[in-house]
């Protein structure tokens, strides 16, 4: 079965709807977001930039559900986060979204196919066929060789292959990624984009932070904040087909 199997519909996955964020810091109020209203679609890949302050990351973080918005309303999956209790989040963040991040976030302890494994010994019921998956996400990403190596073992490249398999093991609606390429070569950092590019093609839906301008220009739409807003959505590439109805990425 081919996990880069083209499937895709154009369905709404995530909403942010007129969303605000504030803290606190000292004395003074922080308006991180301040009224965001987007959309992603199935099959979207959105580059997010902005200078320093200007909310990408606290938008991010409200789209992974590691945070709550203040006002407004977070859609995923047909519901609203807002409405959820711990659990329900939790669980809905563990089937819905994947995780790539800038250090990587691998622990050391484990051997390649046991970091990629991790999400699923979080999941109630256990999904069958777990060992199987990982190791097909492992060949996937180009580490069939590698299974048993620690991450001190690999290149910043390979860590962050490790990585992205981890995100796609629960088989997420969304993918989240936070600086993918910030500590990586340019060579390898575009062989990663490679890597991504492919995902979006066979219909994963992504979200990158990043403030390089030539990573940007490979996802679809550019969204620019600043100072907590909106400033420009640029489109860079065509969407993705339309297909009519409902159809789930293949799961292996």
């Amino acid at each position: 079965m081919n996990e880069l199997q083209p499937t895709v519909d154009r369905e709404i996955v995530a909403s942010i709807v007129g969303v605000s964020k504030v803290y606190k810091l000292g004395g003074h109020t922080v308006r991180a977001l301040d009224n965001v209203s987007i959309d992603f679609r199935q099959g979207d890949f959105v580059a997010i930039m902005g200078s320093s302050g200007s909310g990408k990351s606290t938008l991010l973080n409200l789209l992974g559900c590691l945070d709550r918005p203040d006002s407004g309303q977070y859609i995923l999956a047909g519901r609203d986060v807002a409405a959820m209790d711990d659990e329900t989040l939790s669980r809905i963040r563990g089937r819905y979204l994947g995780f790539i991040f800038q250090s990587y976030n691998l622990i050391q302890q484990l051997s390649v196919v046991e970091n990629i494994e991790v999400p699923l010994s979080y999941q109630r019921p256990p999904l069958p066929g777990g060992r199987e998956r990982c190791l097909k996400l492992a060949e996937l990403v180009g580490l069939s060789g590698r299974l048993g190596h620690r991450p001190t073992e690999l290149s910043g490249g390979q860590q962050q292959r490790v990585a992205i398999a981890r995100a796609l093991v629960n088989n997420p609606h969304v993918i989240l990624a936070d600086e993918p390429t910030g500590n990586l070569d340019t060579a390898t950092s575009h062989e990663i984009m490679d890597l991504l590019d492919a995902l979006n093609r066979a219909g994963r839906t992504i979200v990158m932070v990043t403030h390089e301008n030539d990573i940007a220009e490979r996802a679809r739409r550019i969204v620019r904040l600043r100072d907590g807003r909106i400033d420009t959505i640029s489109e860079v590439r065509p969407a993705l087909p339309v297909v009519s109805g409902s159809i789930a990425l293949e799961r292996l």
